[in-house]
């Protein structure tokens, strides 16, 4: 089955309420069904009801921070599957070792353009 961008659910886990609603902006823009979380809780519950195609996880959140975030969701058989792209403003080679153990297929540094956003998403929608 080919999954098209119409069908293709995004979540966009980030803090920070401008993160957020850009990387919607820009997703919507490219036919993705887009849900947001503010921390790492909202975002286990949402995956869990909804069951995206793909996270996008920021790094640094208060509570249950990304690589706690993706490490949980890898672990459940049901999700260990889902692409999880880590999104952080620091552009890191530790950073990105971490987001690697952790299970994270890819790492986004902030601020993100729309094309560097949708080629992300696009990417994954064709290994589908």
């Amino acid at each position: 089955m080919t999954v098209s961008a119409d069908n293709f659910k995004v979540l966009v886990v980030d803090d920070s309420n401008t993160i957020r609603r850009s990387a919607e902006i820009f997703l919507k823009q490219g036919g993705y069904e887009v849900l947001l979380a503010e921390d790492g809780f909202d975002a286990l519950s949402k995956i869990n009801d909804f069951k995206p195609d793909m996270v996008f996880c920021d790094i640094l959140m208060p509570k249950l921070d990304g690589y706690q975030t993706c490490a949980i969701v890898k672990r459940n058989d049901a999700f260990a599957s889902t692409p999880v792209v880590m999104l952080s403003s620091k552009d890191g080679v530790f950073d990105k070792a971490r987001g690697r153990m952790v299970g994270c297929e890819d790492y986004l540094t902030k601020p993100f353009t729309k094309d560097q956003l949708l080629e992300t998403v696009g990417r994954f929608v064709a290994e589908r």
